[in-house]
């Protein structure tokens, strides 16, 4: 089992690295107000907490059998890193979600969002993938 402490630590100097850029981003978001940099420090705010699940799911696994697990804890680590593969998708659809519905009610009240300016992503996806249905 030498590949335990290599492991641990690249996860750890990830941990680092988002929990920096993280709070990079939003700062960013605060000065410029920028809806898109706060969506990225949210992003980043959420590999920091995953980092931490995988780090978690490290040290489960590495725990001796017992009597209630005679085959010891190793699969607990893709437990836990299914756990962080759902909530990647669930946080990161849930601020998208909630980013674009506020920012459309806002330029449809300020009179700068129409109906074609909504359907604008929908018109381009129509023409990539090849008609106007």
């Amino acid at each position: 089992m030498r590949t335990k402490a290599p492991r641990s630590k690249v996860v750890l100097v990830a941990l680092a690295a988002n929990v920096a850029i993280a709070l990079t981003k939003f700062a960013a978001a605060a000065i410029t107000g920028s809806s898109a940099m706060l969506s990225e420090g949210v992003h980043s705010l959420v590999d920091t907490i995953n980092e931490l699940l995988l780090l978690y799911g490290i040290k489960r696994a590495a725990k001796r059998p017992d009597k209630s697990h005679p085959f010891g804890y190793g699969r607990e680590l893709y437990f836990w890193s299914f756990v962080v593969a759902l909530l990647v998708l669930a946080l990161g659809a849930g601020v998208s979600f909630y980013e674009g519905v506020t920012c459309s009610t806002r330029m449809r009240s300020k009179g700068r969002c129409s109906t074609t300016a909504c359907s604008r992503p929908l018109s381009s996806s129509r023409a990539f993938r090849g008609g106007s249905r």
